[in-house]
């Protein structure tokens, strides 16, 4: 097999026409013919692109790969983030031990059993946004009325932002995960919303209360153990992740089920078991993340039978690695009653999503209310109406007008 490069879209790669739902056609073809093969990036780098299950979990999983975009040879996404990586350190590009000390301080405010403590407000909060739907206008769009507000008004409380500031960090986080061609724009967002959290813990210090920000700041910041910044940049990034990641899969998702009525009337009709189970097939099948995982060899490795040396960049795709047939039968097929939860959907390995448990329950809340509550919803459009987001982070619709 040749390691010569073909050339990869700069970000990301759209997805199948035929079923919008689907991988790239040729992200699937590279599973199939060419699992381990270079690509070259938008700056002319040739990394190594990883396409099959256990490939992916493999490299996810070992620690002589880095996240450190600062190492040479790091598949940069595009210059917005080479440029915006540069000045902003978060989670997501830390190795271990800095990201093992900082990933405990936020554990135990994402723990599965404090997710679940929130269960009945978020089933209150989607029950009032259905309510405030039904007595609206007829369509609708279902991002504006309840995608976006469920995950923000939990992530925002969660955290203690105000609420009322929704749409000011909406519209600096939706520079945020857009594709961006000028690296001077992303950055101006981004530092307008740290300057907005800088401000926050600052406030949070002087009067505390029950909310992530406010621990960071008593324990961390006053005790200068962390800086501002560095507290500021931390909830950035749960605040931007928070919201955006599941508003995206509860349109998205809702979308696909009612293109698979079948689908649609078994989460409708099931309880609360058949529901969780539907979330993770949703997840498997939309693999919403469009970057993919980056990462930078530290030392030689091999990886499906090929040899990815020191200084190699790494292209992880979750979305094919969540369709491989040798792992889910029938993978492109969507099917709720399908055993799903081993996807990679939330990542492998020591940096799997923080938020994972928050986002099941607020999955779980909504597939598990809406359809029920709302027998009759329908797309107001016809499917090959929407218009989806093909150049951002994450991958969703613009609207979803639906009706009832």
């Amino acid at each position: 097999m040749t390691d010569a490069p073909s050339e990869m879209p700069t970000f990301p790669m759209a997805r199948a026409a035929q079923c919008p739902f689907d991988p790239a056609p040729e992200l699937s073809r590279r599973m199939e013919e060419a699992p381990v093969s270079r690509v070259r990036l938008w700056d002319g780098t040739t990394p190594w692109m990883v396409t099959r299950y256990e490939d992916v979990r493999a490299v996810l999983a070992d620690p002589r790969v880095s996240v450190d975009v600062a190492q040479p040879g790091f598949p940069h996404t595009n210059a917005v983030s080479k440029a915006r990586d540069a000045q902003m350190k978060t989670l997501m590009q830390m190795d271990a031990p800095e990201h093992i000390t900082q990933r405990r301080l936020m554990t135990a405010d994402f723990m599965i059993k404090k997710m679940e403590a929130l269960r009945p407000r978020i089933q209150h909060l989607v029950d009032g946004l259905i309510d405030e739907m039904l007595a609206g206008p007829n369509p609708v769009d279902l991002v504006e009325a309840i995608a976006l507000p469920v995950p923000s008004l939990a992530i925002c409380e969660l955290l203690g932002v105000p609420y009322t500031g929704r749409a000011f960090f909406q519209r600096v986080a939706g520079a945020l995960v857009m594709d961006q061609h000028d690296p001077a724009q992303a950055m101006a967002a981004s530092e307008e919303l740290s300057d907005y959290l800088d401000d926050l813990v600052d406030k949070k210090n002087a009067e505390p209360g029950d909310d992530v920000l406010s621990r960071l700041a008593v324990e961390q910041y006053r005790t200068g153990a962390m800086t501002r910044r560095e507290i500021s940049t931390m909830g950035q990034l749960l605040l931007v992740a928070g919201h955006d990641t599941t508003a995206n899969m509860i349109a998205l998702g809702t979308a696909a089920l009612l293109a698979n009525p079948e689908q649609l009337n078994a989460v409708r009709d099931g309880g609360p078991a058949l529901v969780a189970n539907a979330v993770e097939e949703l997840l498997r099948y939309l693999s919403i993340t469009h970057t993919e995982a980056r990462r930078v060899a530290r030392e030689d490795l091999e990886v499906g039978g090929r040899l990815i040396r020191k200084g190699d960049g790494i292209v992880v795709v979750k979305s094919t690695a969540n369709r491989d047939p040798s792992v889910f039968a029938d993978p492109d097929v969507l099917e709720v009653h399908r055993e799903a939860r081993h996807h990679v959907a939330f990542g492998y390995g020591a940096h799997q999503c923080l938020g994972q448990a928050l986002a099941r329950v607020e999955l779980q809340v909504v597939y598990g209310t809406l359809y029920r509550r709302i027998p009759t919803l329908a797309l107001a459009v016809p499917l090959e109406q929407l218009t989806f987001k093909h150049h951002a982070v994450f991958y969703g619709v613009r609207e979803l007008p639906v009706t009832w």
